[in-house]
């Protein structure tokens, strides 16, 4: 069966963020920063009327609203079981273990993650991504986190199964 698979790596679809990533044994990295990359591959069978597998112009556009979001931030996993987060007026305040942190909170964004991996930051964008291919020829999306040269994930599913997560 022939399928089609546009891949966007473009040198503008980055962000720069803080975080430290939770293990299970109890750990936590020390506070450092990241220069993320995000890389996106899109497959489908057919084209529209235009030649076209996606309107690729929006669809870029969704992807640097989305690390624009992210960029020179503070990433904090809200929905850790081990880390206790709160507002604080104009700060966020995050204790994890005996460490105390204080953020401004417009430099801070709370996740809906339980910890700040590259698995979950990608898994992530795959879901803000996804609804931007309604419509579209487009049937699997893959999404791509790297913060270091040589250490990426990706996460990748068929648009066509219901969200299971």
């Amino acid at each position: 069966m022939a399928r089609y698979r546009l891949v966007l790596a473009k040198e503008d679809f980055k962000f720069s963020a803080a975080h430290f990533t939770l293990f299970s044994d109890g750990r936590a990295e020390l506070l450092h920063g990241h220069n993320y990359r995000v890389r996106v591959e899109l497959a489908g069978e057919g084209l529209d009327s235009e030649g076209l597998l996606v309107d690729i112009e929006s669809l870029k556009l969704a992807l640097r609203v989305l690390c624009a979001g992210l960029d020179s931030r503070m990433l904090i996993p809200g929905e850790s079981a081990r880390l206790h987060w709160e507002r604080q007026g104009d700060a966020v305040a995050v204790r994890f273990g005996e460490r105390d942190y204080r953020f401004p909170a417009a430099d801070t964004r709370v996740l809906p993650l339980a910890n700040t991996s590259i698995e979950l930051l990608a898994r992530m964008l795959w879901h803000d991504l996804a609804p931007h291919l309604a419509g579209s020829r487009v049937d699997a999306l893959a999404v791509s986190v790297e913060e270091t040269a040589g250490q990426e994930c990706w996460y990748e599913r068929d648009l066509l199964t219901p969200t299971q997560e």
